[in-house]
Formats: structure tokens, sequence, C-alpha cells
């Protein structure tokens, strides 16, 4: 029996007082009843991600399971013309996650067995919704890591960190996700289920796993995806170094780099964000400096002794209260949870908060630092900064109470000109949260008119009705920003 013809016999049996909702019917024909949510309670939550933007309407939420599944969900979607949205753990900072205009939302969190091991050629077949430090817990035993380490990984998953091209402390040395990714599943717009790259050292033709990582759920949903293990390091050293400034902080991170050392992290938080921290985890770092740089190195002993020695003298050389290094594995642990649950140290001070993600040269870090804090004193806002230093992706924390009258806007016209002093210093829009609906407006502040052109041309190759992830990464104006906005949502259950 045809899964239309399920879901009409379904629809005919349906209650006298539930809608008639055809859509409804063919998905529950095709997953059954209790994968396919239509509550209040779930389209709500579904409704949001981890950003403060609102305005997310859901329509029927999926549960699928199996490759199959995802491509007849997206198969039903198109006979309805209705947009899909693919959806992890909703940790994204962009709005991304959010769905506009009651699509039918497809959450891959069922979808998160690890496949396969395959030491001799380097990889690991992973479902989507296979949680980051789950899957670096189960390599850990084999003497091998996922290297992509966001600051949510402990929830985030891997198909998020595809969407997003996340990166995390430690992409420094070793890149961001997209460096760690060498074949990808995809279910595309239209239904069809392809393999994009390969495991092979070189795959044929274009590199279309390259354009699918980072682009947010716009060209297709993905289904099972190949990651490179990363092997453990024999050695690490852990450096904390205080600075009574945020800018000798910056300064010392320039040096760092000047000087032909690239260690696996450098982060830099600020003294707000360190007393926060030392608060919520007692990590043991210091409240009376005005800034904190972690640094870390990793290889062989002998030559992480020197590079952290280094290290060390040029911290000293920018002025460095104190240089402290980490004695044992417990320790450096300790310092490193400090560092990931800096967003959620921030509750002990407002109940909400705006975090950004641009991007400056290394050699403009200091300058935009200072313009970030005035810009908070121009709007009587509390900023935060805690950030990946050695490779200039600032994440300025607005913390606030969004409870307070007028609040939001404040928070929003800081973040508007935070994100124009980064362009103006050189920087670029995002480093690993994405665009989302939170940058689309910049777009056009980065790239020319022939540049989102030929950005839109690349999504319909895709996408040619633009139904997957409508309304993001693209401003308005172009057709995958605006069509399925456009395109009207039945009445009643949806509206």
């Amino acid at each position: 029996m045809s899964i239309l013809r399920r879901a009409s016999q379904i629809a005919r049996g349906a209650k006298s007082d539930a809608p008639a909702d055809p859509l409804l019917a063919a998905l529950q024909a095709a997953l059954d009843p209790d994968r396919v949510k239509i509550d209040d309670a779930h389209r709500s939550l579904l409704g949001k991600d981890a950003s403060v933007f609102e305005g997310g309407n859901a329509g029927p939420i999926c549960y699928p399971s199996t490759t199959a599944e995802v491509a007849e969900i997206v198969t039903i979607a198109a006979q309805f013309d209705r947009a899909v949205v693919p959806r992890g753990a909703g940790t994204g900072l962009a709005g991304g996650a959010i769905p506009l205009g009651a699509p039918v939302v497809v959450a891959v969190t069922k979808m998160n067995r690890i496949l396969e091991i395959d030491e001799a050629n380097g990889v690991a077949w992973v479902e989507p919704g296979v949680v980051n430090l789950d899957l670096t817990r189960h390599l850990t035993p084999l003497g091998y890591h996922f290297a992509p380490d966001p600051s949510s990984q402990q929830v985030c998953t891997i198909g998020g960190n595809v969407a997003n091209n996340s990166g995390g402390p430690h992409c420094l040395a070793y890149g961001v996700t997209n460096a760690h990714i060498l074949a990808i599943e995809v279910v595309t717009p239209a239904g069809d289920i392809v393999m994009l790259g390969g495991i092979d050292p070189e795959p044929s033709g274009y590199d279309l796993r390259g354009v699918f990582v980072g682009s947010e759920g716009t060209l297709g949903i993905a289904t099972k995806v190949a990651v490179k293990l990363t092997k453990n390091r024999p050695a690490v050293r852990t450096l904390l170094l205080s600075f009574s400034s945020v800018r000798d902080a910056a300064n010392t991170v320039s040096g760092v780099i000047a000087a032909g050392i690239v260690p696996a992290a450098m982060e830099v938080m600020d003294q707000a964000i360190t007393q926060a921290v030392e608060n919520y985890v007692g990590a043991g770092y210091p409240r009376d400096a005005a800034a904190v740089l972690l640094a870390e190195v990793d290889g062989p002993a002998d030559g992480i002794d020197i590079d952290a020695n280094r290290i060390r003298e040029i911290g000293l050389a920018n002025h460095a209260t104190e240089v402290r290094l980490a004695t044992d594995d417990a320790e450096r642990t300790l310092l490193w949870k400090g560092r990931k649950t800096a967003f959620g140290a921030v509750a002990q001070i407002a109940p909400n908060y705006y975090l950004h993600d641009t991007v400056v040269p290394r050699s403009q870090l200091a300058d935009v630092l200072d313009k970030i804090y005035a810009i908070a004193d121009a709007h009587d806002l509390l900023i935060m900064n805690v950030f990946h230093a050695g490779d200039g992706n600032l994440h300025p924390l607005i913390v606030f109470d969004g409870r307070e009258d007028g609040v939001l806007d404040r928070v929003h016209a800081a973040g508007a000109e935070i994100i124009e002093a980064s362009l103006a210093a050189g920087g670029v829009l995002s480093g690993e949260h994405g665009i989302g609906v939170e940058k689309q407006g910049y777009m056009e502040l980065l790239f020319s008119e022939i540049d989102l052109d030929h950005q839109n041309r690349l999504r319909r190759a895709f996408d040619p009705v633009c139904r997957a992830n409508p309304g993001k990464v693209l401003p308005s104006g172009h057709s995958c920003a605006d069509i399925q906005q456009l395109r009207s949502v039945p009445a009643g259950l949806w509206g």
C-alpha cells in the first residue's frame, strides 16, 4: 500500500473533531503517529533554538530513525509544497534552526548511532544525531578523538557541527569541522539520497562535500557522516597566563603566532567572565586578573616543553602578572571545564545572554575589544568577552534580563554595532555559529551583489524551489530568502 493511500485512510478515519490535514496523515503513515508530534508543547519547544531570536512556527515535527524515513518525509513535504527544516540539539546561536512559515521539522535526534569505526582508514561513520562529546568518549579508549570541540560539545550533535562548520578552542591547530569530514550521505530537497565526498584519498568530481559543510540546512539533510579519527596527543602542556589588561592578553596571542608557534588552543577570558566561571566551577582562575589566557600545546614532550616555555616568555614580555603550568591532567581538565562552562556560568548574573561570533584579524584584536567595551557602555549593557583568540574569533557575551522593558532593543542595537566594528576592522560575519537569521541583513556589507547572486544560484542548484530551511543565510531580495515566506500555509492547525 502506498504512503499516500494509507494516509488517505488515516485521514478518513480521523475523529470528526480533529483537523483533516492530509499532510499530517501522510507523515503519520510514513513514520507511525507516535513519531509525528503536533502538540503545542513540542511545536513551541522546537520553534526556538538557543539564540535570542523569536518568531519560529513549527509545523509537524517528525522523528525519523533511518535515512529512508528522512527521504520519505522530504518527499511527502514536496508533494504538499511544504518546506523542511532539519533539527539537531537546537544549540545554535544564530537562529539557523528556527522554523519559519510552519515547515515540516525533521528532528534527527533519534538517528544517534555510531555505525562503524574504521581504524585502517582513520574514519568513523556516524549518524547526525550523535552528540559530539559522546563520539570522543567512544573513541578515546581506541586512542582517538573527534577534533572539533565547541563549547556546547556535551550536547551539540555531529549533524549540527556539519551544518554550521563548527570550531571550538582547539580549531586553531586542528581546523574547523570541514577539515574533519570525509563524506556525507545527504537527502536532497527533492528526496533523493546521495553521497557527497568519499573516504578515498582523492574523491573524483567537484568537492560538493565542502560545499555542504556549513550550509546550515539549506542544501539538504545529512543522514550519515564519515568523520576523521584524530590521534590522541602523546603529551600536553596547558598554561594559564594572567594579565592586568585585556590588551596585554591580546598582544600576547599575536606575539605567539608571530613567533611561529601554533598552539593547539589559545583562549582569552576577561575579568567579569573569569569571576563568574570561578564562582561556578572553582577551576582555580585568578579573580583579580583583568584577563586570563589559556594556552595549550600538544605533541612530543620535548618539543612542547620548548613551545610552552616560549609562550611563557612572550607572555612575560607582554606584562603577564603570573604564568602557571597545569601540573597534571586533573588540573588541566578543571581549567578547561571552566572555559567550556563559561556561558552557563553567566546565569548567576542575569537570566539571558546574547553571544556574538565575528572574526577579526589578530592584529586588530585589542582595538576591536576596546570598541566592544565602548559599545556596551553606550547602550548601558554588561558585555563579557571570552573568545578563541588564536584565530581572532570573538565571542562578546551580552548579559541581560529579558524581562526589562526595552532591553532587547538595546541588545540588538549593540550587536549590530559589534558586527559593524568587526567588519570595519577587516573581519567577517561568523567564525562558527553561522549566519542563520542573525546576520542575514549584514551579508550585503561583506559580499557584493554578484557574490550573493552566485550563492543564490548554488543554493538553487541543490534546491530549485527553495524548500530547504527557507528564510536563512541569504538576505532579503534573493529568491531563496523570500519565496517560502511568501508561500501560503493552510489555515487552522499550522496557522
